[in-house]
């Protein structure tokens, strides 16, 4: 039996996945440039996978691969505050799967702590015998990459938001390219179109604050118990509240695009709850009387109204201009942290229904950082023979990776370019797409 372990980030780097199976030994991790090396190897069948054609490689991938039940894949991730691995075989079946949670820094901190959250990484990691965020990543890519030095294993990279889409597939076999993705969570907002494996088409993304960290800083400052995690909390609240008792404005109604901004509405919050006399710092609501926990509650639900109309407008311009690009598209996959939302659930599925598409969301088990999106993700593109050869077995412990805050998934459709600073700067580093489109041609 084989081995095989892959390493994505949100960054560049961020998870890795372990894959136990039928062809070649090997170890993937994903580094802030990954070559998608093409290595050789004296089986057929594998040949013929690393030497089909650019134009075969890509016209294989409208349906989800073919079952390889003697595949199986070990999937870790650490790119944010939870540690996680699972074991998926190539069909489809999650053998194992476990979550290290960090609940109680979340709620001692108010949200993610970075360094807090690579300690903890690091003391749970090794009980999983495996791996570890930024910092984590960094320590988690040093971490796979003396793995596969060790045991010769090549190494594979597997995008942070790819695997959020992809493990769509893995739920909802009937899912075929092309399809449309909105990818919702603590630091992203985006919507893509998914053209096929790793051809990836970026209509739309976060110029500032993403949904789910406006989640989490709005049930800190409203006093709620952080270790539910800040969306979970508030939409627990937001059910006790008036969703009309405050009139948030909308966000960048003004912009005819498919970008997202979440800053503001965040101060519109704040400016609410100073308003109403209520103390954004040590005031748990579990001490608030009952006119407190109202107004609280009020504030909770007009600003997830407010926060999800925002998707909401945004993913309809974004069903029209994929159906312009894409006539062939019948479904909206909504994944990531916020996706295990009900609320936004059930808002976006008008949506999707008014535009005669289907909506598809993963159990919020799998919404949530998990090793199975990694693990699913990595036999996608195991399939296809990306990957890159074993590091060096004496690789020094203080080699430098470059990380990517914010790297692209796929390049920016004309019309829904911002020119936002934080967009420039991710406009600095190629797009996954570009990457492997390239790697193909080469």
């Amino acid at each position: 039996m084989s081995s095989y372990l892959f390493a994505s980030s949100r960054c560049s780097v961020s998870r890795f996945s372990l894959l136990l199976g039928s062809s070649l030994p090997f170890f993937g991790i994903k580094s802030s440039a990954p070559r998608f090396t093409r290595l050789r190897h004296t089986s057929k069948s594998w040949a013929h996978l690393c030497t089909r054609s650019s134009s075969k490689l890509f016209s294989a991938l409208s349906s989800p691969p073919p079952a390889h039940d003697d595949v199986i894949m070990l999937g870790i991730e650490t790119s944010c505050d939870d540690t996680a691995a699972a074991v998926v075989r190539g069909n489809g079946d999650i053998l194992s799967q476990v979550v290290s949670s960090q609940t109680d820094l979340l709620s001692r901190y108010g949200g993610v702590a970075p360094k807090m959250a690579e300690e903890a990484h690091s003391l749970v990691i090794d009980q999983f015998n495996l791996l570890i965020l930024l910092n984590c990543i960094t320590v988690g890519v040093q971490k796979a990459r003396r793995l596969a030095g060790v045991f010769n294993l090549p190494i594979v990279g597997v995008h942070h938001m790819e695997a959020h889409a992809l493990v769509a597939r893995l739920t909802e076999r009937n899912l075929q390219f092309p399809f449309l993705a909105l990818l919702i969570s603590g630091g992203h907002n985006l919507l893509i179109l998914a053209h096929k494996l790793g051809h990836y088409l970026q209509l739309g993304t976060t110029i500032d604050d993403a949904i789910g960290e406006a989640y989490d800083k709005t049930a800190r400052w409203l006093g709620l118990d952080m270790r539910k995690g800040g969306g979970p909390a508030l939409e627990e609240l937001a059910l006790e509240g008036d969703a009309n008792s405050i009139n948030f404005s909308i966000p960048m109604r003004q912009h005819k695009d498919c970008n997202f901004s979440y800053a503001g509405l965040k101060t519109q919050v704040r400016l609410a709850i100073e308003s109403r006399m209520i103390s954004m710092e040590n005031n748990p609501i579990s001490l608030a009387n009952l006119d407190d926990r109202r107004s609280r509650a009020d504030i909770a639900a007009s600003f997830q109204r407010v926060a999800v109309l925002h998707l909401e407008e945004r993913c309809q311009r974004a069903i029209e201009w994929a159906l312009k690009i894409e006539p062939s598209i019948k479904y909206l996959v909504v994944s990531g942290g916020v996706a295990s939302n009900k609320y936004v659930r059930a808002r976006l599925s008008h949506v999707v229904e008014n535009n005669g598409l289907e909506l598809v969301c993963p159990p919020p088990s799998l919404c949530t950082d998990n090793g199975v999106m990694v693990a699913w993700t990595g036999i996608e593109h195991f399939l296809l023979g990306r990957f890159d050869p074993p590091p060096p077995a004496d690789e020094p412990e203080d080699a430098m990776f470059e990380l990517r805050p914010r790297w692209p998934l796929g390049e920016e459709y004309s019309q829904g370019k911002s020119e936002a600073r934080s967009l420039k700067r991710a406009r600095v580093f190629p797009s996954l797409t570009s990457m492997i489109q390239g790697s193909v041609q080469n």
